[in-house]
Formats: C-alpha cells, structure tokens, sequence
C-alpha cells in the first residue's frame, strides 16, 4: 500500500509557485490534501508524464472544474507535491538537528543520515517525481533549494552553540558541505543495488564524521 502524508505533522499545503490560490476553509484543504494523495499515488503507480489532471479528478471524485480552482495544470500539482515533500523532511531532519542536545555529534550525523535515507523509503512518491520531472520541471530545484536553506541555517546554528571555537561564518560552510554533500550521496544511493547502497550509507557516515572531526577531535 502505497503511504500518504502524514496530516498531523503536515496539515496544509504551503504556498508554492503555480498553485491558482491557497485552501483556506478545512473544506477546502481537505479537497487540496484529497487531490494531492491521489495525484501522488497516480505518479507512482504510472508515471508522471502520463497522468493527466483529468485522470486526478476522476480517480479522486471530484470535478475538475474544482481541481483547476487551486490548480491551473499538472505542473502546479507536481510543485504542491514537492513543497510537501521537502516541508515533511524538513521537519524530521530539524528533528534531529535538535538531539545535539543529548547526542554525541556523530551520533547526530549518523541518525541524519538513517533519517533521510527512511524518508526515501516511506515515501517513494518524493524520488519518483523528482527522478522523472526534474529536468523538465525547474521549480522543483528551486523547492529542494529553498529547503536546504533552511536545514543549512538550523545546522550552522546548533552547531555553533553545540561546537564552540569557530568563525560564526564557518558554521555556515561546515553546515552547508555536510547538507550538499550528504544529500547528493544519499540521492545516489537511490539507484544502486540494495546491497551497495547501504554500503554507501555506511561510507557516507564515516565521510562526515571523519569531517567534523577535523574540527572537533573530541566529540561530545
């Protein structure tokens, strides 16, 4: 069974570019969260390039006059979709951000690293879209992007209360190499053999930790 988001943590669609107008009524988000999980199963089970927004209406009951009120094409749904994704990730990777408190640094790193690597698979609908559309769909970069930003500046920050000694501005670069470089191996991984993959998790872990601990020798 394919898996949906999840409405507790994520409760509505965040503003993204395309998207016709913003649910504001519960009636309305529900038919905005009702679109958008049967549009990301669609995606999943058939490709995004051949699903049409006639198909999405008709699968989710609804008429497609009411799917082109807050989505003008298939585009705008792909955007809600990916905004989604990345506000979902964010959240339990900034979690784990937060168990600098009580973790040991590489501790920290490595549960990022399961983290992130989970979320491929609970929610495949995030690599199909992106594996497929991204090429043809810049907005979706542009959606990864701003989301980085926010994980690069929440990490730049905890590590500079955590990790005392450097530059303010370096905390900036340290969290920017770790969140490129652990998401661009992690990507990867996504296409190799079950087996090589988790090795290069296992790979990626030593790699980060053997960075940070250039800089901090004595983990906490």
């Amino acid at each position: 069974m394919i898996r949906g988001f999840n409405k507790r943590v994520v409760k509505e669609v965040e503003p993204v570019p395309g998207m016709r107008r913003q649910p504001k009524q519960a009636r309305s988000r529900e038919r905005v969260e009702k679109i958008l999980d049967v549009a990301e199963a669609m995606f999943i089970a058939e490709g995004c390039k051949s699903v049409t927004t006639n198909a999405i209406a008709a699968q989710a009951e609804i008429p497609i006059g009411s799917l082109y009120q807050f989505f003008p094409d298939k585009a705008a749904i792909l955007m809600a979709l990916a905004a989604r994704y990345a506000t979902l990730l964010n959240q339990k990777l900034l979690a784990v951000v937060s168990e600098l408190d009580s973790l040991p640094l590489s501790d920290a790193l490595a549960l990022g690293i399961d983290t992130y690597d989970q979320f491929h698979e609970d929610y495949p609908g995030f690599q199909a879209i992106y594996m497929e559309m991204q090429d043809t769909l810049p907005e979706l970069t542009a959606i990864e992007a701003a989301a980085d930003v926010e994980l690069i500046h929440a990490a730049a920050n905890s590590l500079s209360q955590h990790c005392p000694g450097l530059e303010v501005d370096q905390y900036q670069v340290i969290a920017m190499v770790l969140v490129k470089s652990v998401g661009t191996l992690l990507w990867m991984s996504r296409s190799q053999a079950p087996s090589f993959r988790l090795r290069l998790l296992e790979e990626t872990k030593r790699l980060v930790q053997s960075y940070v601990q250039s800089y901090w020798p004595e983990d906490r």
